[in-house]
């Protein structure tokens, strides 16, 4: 969309210079500076950006947008540059609300969904409800942009500059409804203030991220910041408090005057689930809106998907939408691409599922909720991500050895760790009897080979990704191909 330079006062910026100047556009990135820009000087794992001053001032731009820190080491370099000097407390904070104004248009209603698990599915699940009921929607998240729009993403969520870049594109693309998610990086990073929410949703709180965020407090507290700082006072907070940390939400929510829609198995919740019936296609469930009893059939696999597609149903209640209208949408739902994806079946009627489970609790929940729509015997494959929280591999082995059958341990993305040292840390917590094939593409044919009549298998980890970093490379692997390609040569078929 074409936009219009905007002077740093419309941005909601003062330069310390007083003057100001006008801006054709915004960066985070040095090297995609262009005249006119202003660039935004954030701390970094390796370096504060005001390091790379001296190369932004030649491409030409016009204002640097920094911290406290930056402001020390940008003072030299921009003595005697024609460039306005922003110095502020809270640079990211700064800079996303800076974006939401310069790119001006959002979709007309957004919520946001955090938590360890289950983001992806609610969004996409929250979109599709809004498709049912005739409107441009889509979802912003792990795997992309989804539905009305379409376009690739680097991160769950964003940085703000693409963000608010991307849902400009989207509002003039015609999308009213739009649901994204919220991850603990990006709340941590101020990546979605400046978001006009509706509503929001939290999902759970297991284990995870613990390379970036120092202690489980930390990386709760960046969770909790969707809720006490980006949706605002007047909006809907829809909490799992099935999940001890839901409770805090809830009060923490309350506290705030926001309305709380509470989701969960206890008697006080709006949404109480309450039993559900599953078979090899699906399951039926049954749960109480406002004490009001509903029946849906879901074609879904796995027991969590029903609190997943509950707390969608929320979010677009909270928006305005009649629930009857809702709850008839329910069964119409697709399952999310490499979320308990139904990847192939053998030629005797075996199953092969990819999910991606890629935290202790994940591994846990997704087998306990495969069990039930298996006759026979369940076997796992399971690998850990290289440079990535290292605690969590021995009990990631330890969760799929207490609920599977036959465990098989594997390469996930080692990226620039020895896959032999990560896999032997997954093997610890998945004992002796578990099978350690380093190969992904042979595990998951052993894995194949396996099944028999009424077996299943479930390939964890990856589930939507097309690639696997080993190095700094990315090599193309995509779990479902590769489960169609072992069923078909083991069955036959090629």
């Amino acid at each position: 969309m074409p936009l219009t330079a905007k002077p740093l006062s419309a941005l909601g910026l003062t330069a310390r210079s007083g003057e100001d100047v006008s801006v054709s556009g915004l960066s985070v990135d040095s090297r995609l500076v262009k005249p006119g820009h202003l660039f935004a000087a954030l701390p970094g794992t390796k370096a504060h950006g005001a390091t790379f001053l001296e190369g932004v001032i030649e491409r030409g731009a016009v204002a640097v947008l920094t911290d406290r820190a930056g402001e020390e080491i940008a003072k030299p370099l921009l003595a005697n540059a024609p460039v306005a000097l922003v110095v502020v407390e809270d640079a990211r904070l700064a800079l996303a609300c800076a974006a939401a104004l310069f790119f001006g248009a959002q979709p007309a209603t957004m919520v946001a969904v955090t938590g360890t698990n289950g983001k992806t599915s609610v969004a996409a699940f929250t979109r599709m409800i809004w498709q049912a009921l005739g409107h441009e929607a889509a979802n912003i998240g792990t795997t992309g942009v989804e539905g009305a729009y379409s376009a690739p993403s680097a991160h769950t969520t964003p940085e703000p500059v693409t963000l608010h870049r991307l849902l400009a594109d989207m509002a003039t693309a015609g999308v009213t409804h739009a649901a994204m998610e919220a991850s603990s990086h990006g709340l941590a990073q101020r990546r979605l203030d400046g978001v006009m929410l509706r509503a929001a949703a939290f999902t759970n709180f297991t284990q995870d991220h613990l390379d970036y965020h120092e202690t489980f407090e930390d990386y709760f507290d960046a969770k909790a910041g969707l809720f006490n700082r980006v949706l605002p006072d007047d909006g809907t907070a829809v909490i799992n408090v099935d999940d001890p940390k839901g409770t805090d939400l809830a009060l923490q929510a309350v506290a705030r005057g926001q309305k709380v829609v509470r989701i969960g198995r206890a008697d006080a919740c709006e949404i109480q689930l309450q039993a559900q019936r599953f078979d090899a296609s699906g399951q039926d469930v049954r749960f109480l809106y406002l004490g009001g009893p509903q029946l849906v059939r879901l074609p879904l696999i796995g027991g969590f998907q029903a609190m997943n597609v509950l707390t969608a149903a929320a979010l677009v209640i909270a928006c305005g939408a009649e629930p009857a209208e809702v709850f008839e949408a329910l069964p119409k739902l697709t399952t999310v691409r490499g979320r308990m994806q139904l990847a192939a079946t053998r030629a005797n009627g075996a199953t092969v599922f990819v999910d991606y489970a890629h935290t202790p609790d994940a591994v846990e929940t997704a087998l306990k909720a495969l069990r039930p729509h298996v006759l026979g015997r369940l076997v796992a494959i399971v690998g850990a991500g290289g440079d990535r929280d290292r605690t969590k591999r021995p009990l990631m082995g330890a969760a799929a050895a207490a609920h599977a059958d036959l465990v098989i341990v594997t390469d996930d993305n080692p990226r620039t760790e020895d896959p032999a040292s990560i896999r032997a840390a997954v093997m610890e917590g998945a004992g002796a009897e578990a099978l350690d094939v380093g190969d992904r593409a042979e595990a998951i044919l052993r894995g194949v080979d396996a099944l028999g009549p009424g077996d299943a298998l479930l390939i964890m980890g990856k589930g939507h990704e097309r690639g696997q970093v080993i190095g700094a490379d990315v090599f193309p692997f995509d779990d479902a191909e590769q489960a169609s390609i072992a069923v078909a040569a083991l069955d036959g078929v090629i």
